[in-house]
């Protein structure tokens, strides 16, 4: 397929069958995660796990234990009250860098 704006079209679609699947999941369990409802679709719908970052991210969850990095767009509730999350691959505390 082409490109829009330098973005291959097969990876924008990609995204948004990403996105769509978080979107059902939202309406049928009022949740949304990267967990097993969501890999379930990935194959049928041939998509990917994670998205490929298009721009920046404002701010950075950073664990504490391991120093993974998870990227985020907007100002969240994670982003404005860290302390009241943990690290979801391990449980550790985290804190949030903006670059």
């Amino acid at each position: 397929m082409g490109c829009v704006r330098g973005v291959r079209v097969e990876a924008i679609c990609g995204v948004v069958r990403h996105e769509l699947i978080h979107a059902w999941q939202y309406y049928e369990r009022g949740t949304a995660d990267h967990g097993p409802t969501f890999k379930q679709w990935v194959e049928p719908l041939e998509t990917d796990h994670h998205c490929e970052q298009y721009t920046e991210p404002k701010y950075w969850v950073v664990c504490e234990a391991c120093g993974s990095r998870d990227p985020r767009y907007q100002r969240s509730k994670v982003v404005k009250q860290p302390e009241q999350y943990s690290y979801g691959r391990c449980g550790s505390d985290i804190s949030i860098e903006i670059p």
